[in-house]
C-alpha cells in the first residue's frame, strides 16, 4: 500500500494524529490485540517496540483500515477508522513489511503512476518522483522495470512509493528489514526530512538502534497489551539509570570488592571475571561517591571507573521479561554476585 494524498481534519485540533482507545481484535480463539491505548503526537516519530507476534503489525493493519478492529476507538488525522475509511486513506502512507510495487513497471513508471493516482499534475508527479528516485539512489535504474531490481532497491522503491504523496501520517511497518547500512541511512534520512516538513510517523522495528535515532517516544506491546510507553530516557530510568563499572587493577579481588560492599549497604553489586568489571547501579551522585568511598577506604588498586547508561536493547528485554543473561550467585560470599555471560 503506498502514499496518499492528504485531507482536511474534521475532528478537531487535539495535538494529536493518532489516537487509539481500547482496541481488541481477535483471529479465531487468539486475541492478537487485548485493549490497546496510543496516542501519536503531531509532527513525531513514535516508535512500536515488541517481540514478534506482539500485535504490532495488526495495529497498523487496524489504523490504515485493511482490517476492521473487534471493539475501541481509532483516528488518524482527525478521521473514524471505522466511519470514516475513505477520508482517513487520504491522509495517510503506509510501507509494509514487504515491498510491493508493480513489477511490470519500471521504478519512473512505479512512481509516476502513483503519483497521479493521488491526483498529483502530471508536472508535479514527474518532478516528485525524480526527487524521490535520487533520494532513494534508484536514479540509475529508473528506467528498468521493477522485476529486475535486487530486493533492497525494491524495498527502497516502496519505500519512496508510500512518501510520493507527502502523507500526513505515515506507517513505516519494520521499514529497514534486510537493507543495507547505507540504504537504511538513505530512509533515516527521509523519515526525519518528512518529520521537519510536518509528517507523523508510526514506526514498528525490531531494531532498537532504529527506534533511539528516529523515535521522539516508544510504546512497547507484548502479547496484544501495551506495558511502557515514554521517551526513550524515561524508559532507560525505569530499568535504573547509569551503572558503576569498577575495573581493579588486580581481577582476583572482585569478589572481596562485592564483599565489601555489601557488608556496607550496597547489595545490588555484580561482577562478572569475564570482563574484570564490578557494576553498580547508581540511583544519585552521592550513591556513587559512596560507593567509589567504600573501595577507596579499603584500599582496592582501581584501574579505571566508568558509568553506563543502559542500552535500549537492556531496556526491552527488562520490560518484556527476557533476560539478556544469565546470572549465578558467586561462591565467595553467597551475596555478591557474578554475572555469566
Amino acid at each position: 500500500m503506498t502514499g496518499i494524498a492528504t485531507a482536511p481534519n474534521t475532528r478537531g485540533t487535539t495535538g494529536n494524529a493518532v489516537e487509539v482507545q481500547g482496541i481488541v481484535k481477535h483471529f479465531g480463539e487468539t486475541k492478537a490485540l487485548d485493549g490497546v491505548d496510543l496516542t501519536v503526537r503531531e509532527g513525531t516519530v513514535l516508535a512500536l517496540l515488541g517481540p514478534n507476534g506482539a500485535g504490532k503489525t495488526t495495529l497498523v493493519r487496524v489504523l490504515s483500515t485493511l482490517i476492521k478492529p473487534d471493539a475501541g476507538t481509532a483516528f488518524v488525522g482527525g478521521y473514524d477508522v471505522l466511519r470514516q475509511p475513505k477520508q482517513l486513506r487520504r491522509t495517510i502512507g503506509l510501507t509494509g513489511q514487504y515491498a510491493s510495487v508493480d513489477e511490470l513497471l519500471s521504478g519512473y513508471e512505479n512512481l509516476y503512476l502513483i503519483g497521479r493516482l493521488l491526483d498529483l499534475p502530471r508536472r508535479e508527479a514527474k518532478a516528485r518522483a525524480a526527487e524521490l528516485l535520487e533520494r532513494f539512489s534508484l536514479t540509475e535504474a529508473a528506467g528498468r522495470i521493477a522485476k529486475t531490481y535486487s530486493g533492497g532497491m525494491r524495498r527502497r522503491l516502496d519505500l519512496a512509493a508510500s512518501m510520493i504523496g507527502r502523507p500526513r501520517v505515515l506507517y513505516l511497518d519494520e521499514p529497514t528489514t534486510g537493507l543495507d547500512p547505507r540504504t537504511r541511512n538513505e530512509v533515516w534520512d527521509e523519515v526525519q526530512r518528512m518529520v521537519s516538513e510536518g509528517s507523523t510517523v508510526l514506526l514498528t522495528t525490531q531494531y532498537m538502534e532504529e527506534a533511539e535515532q528516529l523515535a521522539d517516544e516508544l510504546t512497547v506491546i507484548d502479547r496484544g497489551r501495551v506495558i511502557a510507553s515514554g521517551r526513550v530516557a524515561e524508559l532507560k530510568a525505569k530499568v535504573g539509570g547509569q551503572t558503576l563499572q569498577v575495573r581493579p587493577v588486580h581481577p582476583a579481588e572482585l569478589p572481596e570488592m562485592a564483599r565489601c560492599l555489601y557488608e556496607s549497604g550496597v547489595t545490588n553489586a555484580t561482577y562478572s571475571q569475564d570482563t574484570g568489571l564490578l557494576a553498580v547501579p547508581i540511583v544519585n551522585e552521592e550513591h556513587l561517591t559512596a560507593v567509589i568511598g567504600v573501595l577507596g577506604g579499603r584500599g582496592f588498586a582501581i584501574a579505571g571507573i566508568d558509568t553506563k547508561v543502559p542500552s535500549l536493547d537492556e531496556v526491552f528485554l527488562a520490560i518484556t521479561g527476557k533476560p539478556s543473561a544469565d546470572r549465578a550467585t558467586a561462591t565467595a560470599t553467597g551475596h555478591a554476585k557474578e554475572t555469566v555471560a
